[in-house]
């Protein structure tokens, strides 16, 4: 199995906080029309160790596996480990990302990702770019909702 890392910073225009909330610790009571139909936890309390499923509006699913959880300083570490970004190159990803609050009221999204591959498949740096491509987009939906709801995850 391969390892191949990628670092990479979104530019968004809500607090850490929301973000963190809608996207880790809430994300199972929001649903963006345009992309994610619910998320349920199949396993756990929300913590280290629990199994949670996305379910996008394409029919389609993430399967993610919650590795830590650092509310106070906004950092998550999970796995995805089941879902058709995995394809057939892909054993799993690690991701960690964090959320710091930036000057003007919005954040950065930190992300670092871990393509975990199988068997001796080597990853492009296009292929990294598809994944990547499919996975901003949840950020920058999540974005417009709680910019479209101030009342939510505050």
């Amino acid at each position: 199995m391969g390892i191949t890392k990628h670092t990479q910073e979104i530019k968004l225009r809500v607090s850490a906080k929301r973000l963190f909330k809608a996207l880790v610790t809430e994300s199972h009571i929001i649903s963006l029309p345009n992309a994610i139909k619910n998320v349920e936890i199949l396993h756990g309390d929300g913590g280290a160790g629990t199994i949670r499923q996305t379910n996008l509006v394409n029919g389609s699913y993430l399967k993610h596996r919650i590795e830590a959880l650092d509310i106070d300083n906004r950092v998550s570490k999970y796995t995805l480990i089941e879902g058709p970004l995995l394809g057939d190159k892909l054993e799993s990803i690690y991701y960690e990302q964090e959320f710091e609050d930036s000057s003007d009221g919005g954040c950065i999204a930190k992300i670092v990702s871990e393509y975990h591959t199988k068997g001796d498949i080597q990853l492009k740096e296009e292929d990294i770019k598809a994944m990547n491509d499919k996975v901003v987009p949840f950020y920058t939906l999540t974005e417009d909702y709680l910019l479209a709801n101030p009342d939510v995850c505050v």
